[in-house]
């Protein structure tokens, strides 16, 4: 690849992922507070959509340069063979050099972004002193593995995909595809990657915002994805009996603290023994799917309306209407 069309590479991939990063803020802001473990409202909701984009707008340009000039003399550097069945091998090796490259820029400004989006009360340098001072550099690069393997798989669907449509393309018109047109192809197979490697995205955020020293923080992938659907079962508890004055509707769990993944054992035995009395805060109870209640669920609940019941009868005998 000769020099000049390596910094057109550069220039070229430096601009578009600015531009693309930058339009498509406010969606990523919205993707981060959804897979945060706090949940979408306590991070933020739509509150403060643009917070952490100076970390995207100062780290998004070096890093789509790094990616796509590493894709491109990695790509002119393999063996062209005339086998079709090679061209997408190339694209998927090339790809694959780029990610690792351009990660090594990206996770930095990926963990304080992210850290930002969840908190959008503190500024981005706020968060980047208080990373530094407390984790170091190595806080910085906390999730560089597991943004990896995100990133890899994501490339070689997406890019082998979106040659493979732009081959097609041209085939189909007679003539190599316009700029809008490989746009086109670009959104199709970005879509389609980005929806086969989410949970490997849901794992990457809570790395990079689980706590300092949990086991999350760790950088284990597995691990994160295990903890994350514990979580999930443990909030699928669920009571279905009635508080005693009907003011809740049945199948709702009452919480009276926050799930967090670094405190399950006292989530659970907050939620164990289920009972039926009504939340501390109301503004925590949440609708869930209607289960089979437990069986000591039951009893308690039966437990709990027979003095109501054998009250009721006492009245009933002790009003004169009734006995005449």
């Amino acid at each position: 690849m000769e020099p000049r069309e390596s910094w057109a590479a550069l220039a070229a991939g430096g601009v578009a992922g600015v531009c693309v990063d930058l339009i498509l803020f406010p969606l990523d802001t919205v993707k981060t507070r959804l897979q945060s473990p706090q949940g979408f409202w306590k991070a933020g909701g739509f509150r403060g959509i643009y917070a952490g984009v100076p970390s995207t707008a100062i780290g998004s340009f070096p890093n789509a340069a790094a990616f796509f000039i590493t894709y491109e003399n990695v790509k002119s550097v393999l063996p062209h063979g005339s086998a079709s069945y090679l061209t997408p091998v190339t694209h998927m090796v090339a790809a694959s050099f780029g990610e690792v490259v351009a990660c090594l820029i990206r996770v930095p400004s990926e963990v304080v972004k992210q850290r930002a989006q969840v908190s959008p009360s503190a500024s981005t340098f706020r968060i980047l002193s208080h990373t530094l001072y407390h984790e170091g550099i190595q806080g910085l690069y906390r999730g560089y593995k597991s943004t990896v393997l995100r990133e890899i798989p994501f490339s070689l669907v997406q890019f082998p995909l979106w040659e493979a449509l732009k081959d097609l393309w041209s085939w189909k018109q007679g003539h190599v595809v316009d700029s809008w047109q490989s746009a086109v192809c670009g959104a199709f197979a970005g879509g389609f990657a980005a929806a086969v490697t989410t949970p490997l995205d849901v794992a990457k955020t809570r790395i990079m915002l689980a706590k300092a020293g949990s086991a999350t923080a760790s950088g284990n992938v597995l691990a994160a994805s295990r903890r994350h659907l514990e979580d999930t079962r443990t909030v699928g508890l669920v009571c279905r009996c009635c508080p005693a004055d009907g003011s809740h509707q049945p199948g709702r769990v009452h919480l009276p603290g926050d799930l967090r993944e670094d405190a399950r054992a006292a989530a659970l035995t907050q939620l164990l023994p289920l009972s039926c009395e009504e939340p501390e805060e109301p503004g925590r109870e949440l609708s869930l799917p209607l289960l089979p209640p437990p069986r000591h669920a039951r009893s308690s609940c039966r437990a709990a309306r027979a003095p109501l019941s054998l009250l009721e009868k006492s009245k009933s005998s002790n009003n004169p209407i009734s006995q005449t």
